[in-house]
């Protein structure tokens, strides 16, 4: 059966704007406009939710409740999902997970999917419509198409809504590291009164490393890994931190940068067993916030026990003093404005706001240029 093919075909009326929701009821309508405004952060029922109405249609008289073959009557949801639906939802530049939306703990118990599923999924008004969603396949027969090809064209709109076009530097060549990092604190510090802030530190690293993997010594045939889902728990990640770098395909670096949370001991304690797990031969954690200095004996007993006894080499310091450190390794401060500006830009968790606040400081900076 071509999953995939049903799932691109679906995706297909919805950027022709097929119309449904004449065929669905307004409790329907509201569940599906829930996961769609929730799907970025919430990519794991999302992606489950898919999964089961493509296997649904493509498998009508299948209770996709039972989820799992352990479960009476079931079939292997993570097994589609991992195999067809995760991988065209990426091709799709739709909400997708790393591998599967059933790596997630909360879906991935072995208990039907009906309306007293005790799975604890965080946000419960997204729990709540998820199963209604289920149920109203399932038990009320409103065909699973109509959900999906609404679903997708609001995920379509509100992707539309943040795509924001960055302001280019008017004068580039006059940029100075002062600047750079000056709009780069106001931009963090800024109060979004929504989550996704936390990942604008993680860009801004990564954007370095494209550049520092190319021109420092030390990254010679060194490859940076993809970004991961910021939203992803450390066991469904199955990543060492939020950057990742490779040589000779084994982990060399990894850098896990806090925003809002200085560095304390338990935060060493959880590198350490990232460390003992993955095996880089640095481990950087980086806070905005420094380091909790009631902390700093044992975290630092704790680096001396990890080099002794592993070898890696664990380096603790702030995410301004750190970046302001890299810029003046980088030959163009420039290419790292337009890494950044293009990583914003292009990433769905961050919210508008992220990005119009970054338009907004790159306009300020162009009146000093």
């Amino acid at each position: 059966m071509n999953y995939s093919k049903i799932l691109e075909e679906l995706h297909t009326e919805a950027i022709e704007k097929k119309d449904y929701t004449n065929k669905l009821n307004p409790k329907t309508l509201q569940n599906i406009k829930t996961i769609a405004q929730k799907s970025f952060n919430q990519k794991g029922v999302f992606t489950v939710l898919v999964t089961l109405s493509i296997y649904k249609i493509a498998h009508p008289k299948q209770d996709i409740r039972n989820h799992q073959t352990q479960i009476k009557d079931g079939f292997s949801g993570r097994t589609i999902d991992t195999k067809y639906i995760t991988p065209t939802l990426k091709k799709l530049g739709l909400p997708s997970m790393a591998e599967s939306g059933w790596l997630t703990r909360s879906l991935e118990q072995p208990y039907p999917y009906d309306l007293d599923y005790e799975g604890k999924i965080s946000n419960k008004t997204v729990k709540k419509a998820f199963l209604e969603l289920v149920y109203s396949i399932e038990i009320e027969k409103i065909d699973p198409k109509y959900i999906l090809v609404e679903l997708f064209i609001q995920i379509i709109e509100l992707q539309k809504k943040n795509q924001i076009t960055i302001e280019p530097l008017a004068n580039p060549e006059k940029l100075t590291i002062t600047q750079i990092m000056d709009i780069l604190d106001r931009q963090f510090r800024f109060k979004y009164k929504t989550f996704g802030g936390s990942k604008l530190p993680v860009l801004a690293f990564y954007a370095i490393y494209q550049i520092l993997t190319l021109e420092i010594s030390r990254y010679k045939n060194c490859t940076l890994k993809g970004l991961g889902s910021h939203t992803a728990s450390d066991r469904t990640s199955k990543s060492a931190g939020d950057i990742e770098i490779f040589k000779n395909n084994e982990l060399f670096e990894a850098i896990e940068i806090k925003l809002d949370k200085p560095i304390d001991s338990n935060i060493l304690r959880i590198a350490k067993e990232k460390i003992l797990k993955y095996n880089p031969k640095r481990y950087y954690i980086l806070s905005y916030d420094g380091v909790l200095e009631e902390d700093r004996t044992t975290i630092n007993q704790i680096i001396e026990e990890v080099k002794e006894r592993h070898g890696c080499q664990i380096i603790v310091n702030g995410v301004q003093d750190t970046l302001k450190y890299y810029m003046r390794l980088i030959d163009n401060l420039e290419e790292f404005y337009q890494l950044y500006s293009d990583l914003i830009a292009n990433d769905d968790e961050l919210k508008s706001i992220h990005k119009q606040k970054w338009n907004e400081l790159t306009k300020e900076l162009n009146n000093e240029l």
